[in-house]
């Protein structure tokens, strides 16, 4: 079996390794996630130190090592420079980088994420410089594109409750729905209440008697209540999960929401600057639940766009 390969990918994290070296992890079309050392390229005249940089496309020849495979050649197909020159841009292209780590797959083909990724890192490298809320805006459209191609994307088009479809109300003022992460988006905040009061009752209601339980036993993580037989468990009750609303939305954000699984961003992305901010707020939430773990560059994030003016109020009446 040959000892080297050839992938293309694109550069995600990059760290030093002992002195001259640096230890990719790169996405490939071919191979998914993998990590490759890319020796001497903090030397001053390494042929390749310039293609070592984050989010270069290379094609690669890679040769296998025991532990950490060694690229050999690269020869960059593209590169996004403005995202390193901005530092709105450059948050937002490593909070997409985090969720495509969270989500490749290793030693199988990633296309589809390879090129939705590559393409939403195009379209914030072509951004106007200094873009402020429209980055935000382009980052909560990749999101939601990353999370869709996961199979995860939260319901925003119904109530994630009854499956009754939701149309924002601009002619009430006062007009919400609800999201929740637990039960997987949007949801009517009268259904809410009932499914609320349901539980309570349920939970009321609901009792283990001595007799039926004996040696009971949890067994993480599931938190399944089980009884010891012989040398094995049977699973006896099964606590749920209980649903959190994580916040009220009123019929702008519904609205932006909405918008976010259209293959490109419409008019509207350019109005109600703020609500973005309570999007990605959404996004971010639902993300790290789904993929257990927070995202690191979103503190980028938030330090960007508290340095930024605050956005005019603006009529939400108008969308």
């Amino acid at each position: 079996m040959s000892r080297t390969y050839k992938a293309t990918g694109i550069n995600l994290k990059s760290m030093p390794l002992g002195e001259a070296d640096r230890l990719l992890t790169i996405l490939t079309q071919e191979f998914g996630l993998i990590r490759a050392v890319a020796p001497g390229v903090r030397k001053q005249n390494s042929k390749i130190g310039g293609r070592s940089g984050l989010f270069v496309v290379n094609e690669l020849l890679i040769a296998k090592g025991r532990s950490l495979d060694k690229i050999t050649q690269a020869e960059t197909l593209e590169s996004y420079p403005a995202l390193g020159q901005d530092l709105g841009k450059l948050a937002a292209s490593q909070y997409l980088a985090e969720m495509a780590m969270c989500q490749a797959l290793s030693e199988q083909p990633q296309t589809e994420l390879f090129y939705l990724l590559n393409e939403h890192l195009k379209r914030l490298e072509q951004l106007p410089k200094s873009s402020g809320f429209s980055i935000l805006a382009h980052l909560c459209h990749a999101a939601f594109h990353l999370l869709a191609l996961a199979g995860i994307a939260p319901q925003v088009q119904a109530c994630s409750l009854t499956a009754n479809s939701l149309t924002p109300d601009f002619s009430t003022p006062e007009w919400q729905v609800g999201f929740s992460t637990s039960a997987g988006g949007t949801v009517n905040l009268s259904a809410w209440e009932n499914a609320s009061a349901t539980d309570k009752n349920s939970d009321r209601n609901k009792s283990i008697k001595p007799d039926d339980v004996t040696n009971t036993k949890i067994l993480p993580p599931t938190g399944r209540v089980a009884e010891a037989i012989g040398t094995g468990y049977r699973a006896i009750a099964h606590k749920q999960e209980k649903l959190v609303l994580d916040r009220r939305i009123n019929a702008a954000e519904l609205t932006l929401l909405q918008h976010l699984s259209q293959a490109n961003l419409p008019a509207i992305a350019d109005l109600h600057h703020h609500d973005w901010l309570s999007i990605e707020r959404i996004l971010r939430q639902y993300v790290q639940y789904h993929f257990g773990r927070p995202i690191r560059s979103a503190a980028l994030i938030d330090s960007y766009f508290a340095s930024l003016p605050s956005p005019l109020t603006e009529d939400h009446a108008t969308v």
